[in-house]
C-alpha cells in the first residue's frame, strides 16, 4: 500500500473513532446531567432532601473520577494539553499515551462533567484524540510499514491535537488552527493537511450522529445563533467591544495567577499536603461539597442561575433577545433557559455580576481537582457573561438602539456575549483562534470584526502579565518543555552560551581504553558521549550514544571470551610437562577466579576500537558566540535536548536543554512578575502616598522595624500598619523625595529585596512611594 494511500486510512480511522467517543460520552454526560435534574425535580416538596440529592449526586461522581482515575492511570488527570507540548518537543513521558490511561481518562472525564461542576472537554480531548491515535499506531505497526517509524507517529500525534478540538465543539478549522497554537512552537507544514482532514471528517460524523439520534434536524453549529446580518453592530459600539477585549485580558491574567496560586498554596502546607496525600478523596469531595451548595438553585444558587448547565447557559447568553429594559426585568418574556436570570429582588446586572465573581473563582478551583478536566468551557461561559453583562448595560443605555441615517437599530447583547466568550478564552489560553472556534459554534461570522479587535487586544493584555494556562501548568508540573522567548525579553538576547554552557564535558578519545568507557557508564546516565580526537587537541569527532558504549564494553568482556580465555588456559596447563603436583579443586578455582579478574584488567586496559561501531559524525554544534534567541530556536525547532559548544572544532563545552531553559524562566518569570510589581507600586502610591501629607526630609524608620513575611496570600504587600513594630510612633509614614533617600536603609536591611525594588523603581517613572510600603520577594 502507498505511503499516501496509509495516511488516509489512519485518519479516517482516528476521526471515526473520536466522533464515536465524543458522542458516547456527550450521550452518557446528558444522561448523568438529567438524572442529577429528576432526582432534584422529584424532591420538590422537601428543601432539605432537595439539598442532599443536590449535593451528594456530584461528590459521589467526582470521588469516583477522582478514584478511578488514581487507580488506574494518574497520568489521565488534569487537562492533558500540557503533556502532549512537551510529547510533541520530542520528550517521552511514560505511561501518558497507553491503554489504560485511554480508559481512565474517557471514564473520570464522563463522570466529572456528569456531576455538574465548572469544568471543561477540550483539553481532555486533545489528550483522548492522541491517545487514540498513538493506539492506533501501534496497531498498525503490527502489520509493518512507516508506523514503525517513530517521528512518523510524531507527525500523527499533532494531527490527533487537532481532531480532539475538531470533534468536541464540531468546530475543524477553529481545531486545527487552536491545536497548532497550544500544542506547536513551530509546525510542519507538512502535517497541515492531516489535521485538516481528520478534523473535518470527526466533526462531519459527529454532527451526523446527533442527526441520526434526531437531537438535531440537520447539521448545524453546536450553539446556533440568529443575529441579524444586514447591520449587525454599529461602529459607534467598537470602543465597547475593545473595552470587553481589554478587560478580558486582565481577567484571563487573573484567571491564570488564581488557577497558579491554589496549587502552589497547596503544596506549600507540607501538613494540609501530607494529609490529603493519605486522603486523596477528601480534597476533591470537599470542593464539590462547597461548589454544590453555593450553586444549589433554592440557596444561594437562586442569585446565579444554579439549575443551568454550561450547555443551556450559552444558549441563555447567545439569546438574541435584551433581557433588561432599564434594569427593570419584568418588561420582558422570558424562555425556559432566560427565567433562570429573573430574580424578584435583584436585577439582571446583579445576577451576571454574581455570577460572573463565583463562576470565577469556582471554576479556577475546579480545575486544580485530580481528575480528567480542562479550563477551556468554564472560561468561555465566564466571558459570554461577562460579554452579556456589558450588552445589557449597553442595552440599558441605547433603550431606544442606535440612530444611524434616520434608522433606529437595538443593541443585540448576544452578539457582546459572544465577544466576551472568545476574548476570555484566548486570553487564559494566548491563542487567536478561539475567534475561529465561536464562528463555528455559532454559525455566524456576522462580528468578525469585533471578535478579531477583542480576542487580539486580549491576548496582547494577558500575554504580558501571565504565561498561558497551559505554561503555567507545565511550570507547576516542572515539565521538560522549553518555554517560548516572547517579545518583551530583549535584554536576554546579549546572553551568550558561552555564558549558560557546561565546561566540564565528559568525552572519550580515539586512543581511549575500555577502563575509560566504563568509567564513563558509571559517572551519569548520558545519552550520547563527546568523542575527541585527542585530549591535547580537543578536536570534535562527533558522539557516540550510551547504548554503544554499553554494547562496545559488554562484547568486549562477554562470556564468550570469557570461556574462550578459560579454555586457552586449561589447553596451556594440560601442555606443561613440569608440573609435580596437581592442585586441590578449591585452590584451583580460586586461581581460575583471580586469573579471570587478572585477564578483565588486561581487558580494560586495552585500546578500544570504533571502526565496527556507529557513530555520529555531525553531531549538533554551536560556537560560542551563539546568543541565547538563537539557541533557543535552533532547540525549539529541531526538539533538541543537548548541543556542542565548539571554537575552531575544538570541543569546549556542551549546552543541554536544563542549561537553556534556566534563563529563559527567569525571562518569562522576570517579565511578568516585574510588570505586576510596577501595578502594584501604582496601586499602593494611589491608595497610600496621596492620602498623607508630604515632608521634606524622610521620616526615620526604627532600627527594629522589619517587613512582614510574605506568604502566597499577601500578594507581597506590606500594609502601612504592619511594616512598623507596635512601640513606634503612630505617625503616618512619610515619603522621601527621591530613592536615594530610600536606598541606603533597604540596601543594609533587604539586600536581596532591595535589588528588586531599585530595579522595579529604575525601570518606570512612577512618582516616590512609601518606604517600607511595598516589599516584594
Amino acid at each position: 500500500m502507498s505511503r499516501v494511500g496509509e495516511d488516509w486510512i489512519f485518519l479516517i480511522l482516528l476521526g471515526l473513532v473520536m466522533a464515536l467517543v465524543s458522542f458516547v460520552m456527550d450521550f452518557c454526560i446528558a444522561l448523568l446531567l438529567q438524572a442529577q435534574k429528576w432526582m432534584y425535580g422529584g424532591l420538590d416538596s422537601n428543601v432539605i432532601l432537595q439539598y442532599l440529592a443536590w449535593v451528594t449526586y456530584p461528590v459521589v461522581l467526582i470521588s469516583f473520577s477522582a478514584g478511578f482515575t488514581h487507580i488506574v492511570a494518574p497520568q489521565a488527570a488534569g487537562s492533558g494539553i500540557p503533556e502532549m507540548k512537551t510529547i510533541l518537543r520530542g520528550v517521552v513521558l511514560k505511561e501518558y499515551l497507553t491503554l489504560k490511561t485511554f480508559v481512565a481518562k474517557v471514564v473520570g472525564l464522563t463522570c466529572a462533567l456528569g456531576s455538574g461542576l465548572p469544568l471543561g472537554k477540550e483539553g481532555p480531548f486533545v489528550h483522548i484524540a492522541s491517545l487514540c491515535a498513538a493506539l492506533l499506531c501501534k496497531f498498525m505497526s503490527f502489520f509493518g510499514g512507516i508506523y514503525e517509524n517513530e517521528s512518523r507517529n510524531t507527525e500523527m500525534l499533532a494531527a490527533a491535537c487537532a481532531v480532539g478540538v475538531g470533534c468536541c465543539f464540531a468546530a475543524p478549522i477553529g481545531g486545527v488552527l487552536f491545536s497548532i497554537e497550544v500544542t506547536s512552537t513551530f509546525f510542519a507544514v507538512r502535517n497541515y493537511w492531516r489535521g485538516f482532514f481528520a478534523a473535518t471528517f470527526s466533526a462531519f460524523i459527529f454532527r451526523v450522529l446527533a442527526v441520526w439520534n434526531r437531537d438535531e434536524e440537520t447539521i448545524t453549529a453546536l450553539f446556533k445563533t440568529r443575529f441579524r446580518l444586514d447591520f449587525p453592530f454599529d461602529l459607534q459600539e467598537l470602543p465597547a467591544f475593545a473595552v470587553i477585549g481589554i478587560a478580558s485580558g486582565f481577567g484571563g491574567a487573573l484567571f491564570v495567577y488564581l488557577n497558579r496560586l491554589i496549587v502552589q498554596f497547596m503544596r506549600k502546607q507540607k501538613t494540609i499536603n501530607k494529609f490529603l496525600m493519605k486522603k486523596r478523596l477528601l480534597y476533591p469531595a470537599l470542593v464539590t461539597l462547597l461548589i454544590s451548595t453555593l450553586s444549589f438553585p433554592p440557596g444561594f444558587g437562586q442569585f446565579m442561575a444554579g439549575q443551568l448547565t454550561q450547555k443551556e447557559t450559552l444558549v441563555s447568553f447567545f439569546d438574541n433577545r435584551t433581557w433588561t429594559k432599564q434594569g427593570m426585568t419584568e418588561d420582558f418574556n422570558y424562555d425556559s433557559h432566560s427565567a433562570a436570570w429573573k430574580h424578584p429582588q435583584a436585577n439582571v446586572f446583579v445576577i451576571l455580576v454574581i455570577f460572573i465573581v463565583m463562576k470565577f473563582w469556582m471554576s479556577a478551583l475546579a480545575t486544580t481537582l485530580p481528575v480528567p478536566c480542562g479550563a477551556f468551557m468554564p472560561v468561555f461561559v465566564i466571558g459570554a457573561a461577562f460579554g452579556r453583562l456589558v450588552g445589557e448595560s449597553m442595552a440599558a443605555w441605547f433603550p431606544e438602539g442606535i440612530n444611524t441615517d434616520g434608522i433606529i437599530y437595538p443593541i443585540v447583547p448576544g452578539g457582546y456575549a459572544v465577544v466576551g466568550a472568545a476574548a476570555l478564552s484566548g486570553a487564559v489560553t494566548h491563542t487567536v483562534s478561539t475567534a475561529v472556534i465561536v464562528f463555528e459554534l455559532t454559525g455566524q461570522i456576522s462580528h468578525i470584526l469585533p471578535i478579531m479587535i477583542a480576542v487580539i487586544l486580549a491576548n496582547a493584555v494577558a500575554q504580558s502579565l501571565q504565561p498561558s494556562i497551559y505554561d503555567s501548568i507545565i511550570r507547576i508540573k516542572k515539565l521538560p518543555y522549553l518555554p517560548e522567548l516572547g517579545w518583551g525579553h530583549h535584554e536576554k538576547y546579549n546572553i551568550r552560551v558561552e555564558d549558560i554552557m557546561v565546561r566540564d564535558v565528559r568525552y572519550i578519545t580515539l586512543n581511549s581504553t575500555y577502563r575509560d568507557l566504563h568509567e564513563i557508564l558509571l559517572i551519569g546516565n548520558l545519552k550520547t558521549v563527546a568523542l575527541v580526537e585527542s585530549a591535547e587537541s580537543m578536536i570534535l569527532l562527533g558522539s557516540i550514544e550510551r547504548a554503544q558504549l554499553q554494547a562496545l564494553l559488554t562484547q568486549h568482556l562477554s562470556r564468550e571470551r570469557r570461556l574462550e580465555f578459560i579454555r586457552d588456559r586449561a589447553d596451556a596447563e594440560r601442555k606443561r610437562v613440569s608440573v609435580v603436583s596437581t592442585p586441590s579443586s578449591e585452590e584451583g578455582g580460586q586461581k581460575v577466579n583471580h586469573e579471570i579478574e587478572e585477564w578483565e584488567e588486561q581487558q580494560l586496559d586495552e585500546q578500544v576500537n570504533f571502526n565496527s561501531w556507529k557513530i555520529d559524525p555531525a553531531p549538533f554544534q554551536l560556537v560560542e558566540r551563539t546568543s541565547l534567541h538563537k539557541t533557543h530556536t535552533i532547540f525549539s525547532l529541531l526538539g533538541l535536548d543537548h548541543a556542542y559548544v565548539t571554537s575552531i572544532g575544538r570541543l569546549i563545552g556542551v549546552v543541554s536543554l536544563r542549561e537553556v531553559r534556566v534563563p529563559v524562566i527567569e525571562a518569562v518569570f522576570q517579565h511578568h512578575s516585574s510588570r505586576l510589581h510596577v501595578m502594584c507600586l501604582l496601586i499602593v502610591n494611589h491608595l497610600f502616598v496621596r492620602r498623607w501629607p508630604v515632608s521634606e526630609t524622610a521620616a526615620p524608620v526604627a532600627p527594629a522595624a522589619k517587613a512582614k513575611p510574605l506568604s502566597s496570600t499577601n500578594c507581597g504587600i506590606v500594609t502601612p500598619a504592619s511594616a512598623f513594630p507596635e512601640n513606634t510612633s503612630p505617625t503616618p509614614p512619610t515619603r522621601t523625595r527621591s530613592l536615594s533617600d530610600l536606598r541606603p536603609t533597604l540596601a543594609s536591611k533587604h539586600p536581596p529585596v532591595f535589588w528588586r525594588i531599585r530595579d522595579c523603581l529604575d525601570s518606570v517613572e512612577a512618582p516616590p512611594v512609601c518606604v517600607y510600603v511595598c516589599v516584594f520577594i
